[in-house]
C-alpha cells in the first residue's frame, strides 16, 4: 500500500515539474537584428521593475536611467527597440523602449522602469507574468 502511494506521488510530482519552465516564446517570427541573431516578435515570461537605486545611473545604451521614463531592460532585443508589455494579470499594457540590458535574475525576461510597471499594475506585487510584443 505504501509503495503504491509512493509511486503515485512520484508520478504526480514528475508530471508537475514539467509545468514549471523557463520563459516561453509563442510567436516565431524573427526580429531585425545583427546577422545570425534570432529573437522573436512575442515573448511571455516574468517581469520585474527597477527604480530608486539605479535612478540617475547610466544604462547599457549610454542613456541615464530615469525611473519615471517608459523604458525597460531586456537581454537580447536590440537597444532602441520599442515593445508593448501587457500584464497577463491586469490586462493593462504599456509601450516602452529597450535601453538597458537585464534582467539578471534568470527566471525573468524583462525589467521595467518604475513608471512603466505602475501603468500595468506591477509595482504592488513586484513581479508578474507579461507578454512582450515587438513593435516595428
Amino acid at each position: 500500500m505504501r509503495l503504491a502511494r509512493l509511486i503515485i506521488v512520484t508520478i504526480a510530482l514528475a508530471s508537475l515539474s514539467g509545468c514549471i519552465s523557463a520563459p516561453r516564446y509563442i510567436a516565431r517570427r524573427p526580429v531585425k537584428g545583427k546577422p545570425g541573431q534570432f529573437t522573436f516578435k512575442t515573448q511571455v515570461g516574468m517581469a520585474s521593475y527597477y527604480a530608486d537605486q539605479f535612478h540617475g545611473l547610466p544604462t547599457s545604451s549610454g542613456q541615464i536611467f530615469d525611473m519615471n521614463a517608459l523604458t525597460a531592460a531586456h537581454r537580447t532585443l536590440p537597444l532602441g527597440t520599442k515593445v508593448r508589455v501587457t500584464s497577463l494579470d491586469t490586462r493593462k499594457s504599456v509601450e516602452v523602449i529597450i535601453n538597458d540590458r537585464g534582467p539578471f535574475e534568470k527566471a525573468r525576461v524583462i525589467d521595467l522602469s518604475k513608471s512603466a510597471a505602475q501603468k500595468i499594475g506591477l509595482v504592488e506585487r513586484g513581479t508578474g507574468l507579461v507578454k512582450i510584443e515587438v513593435l516595428d
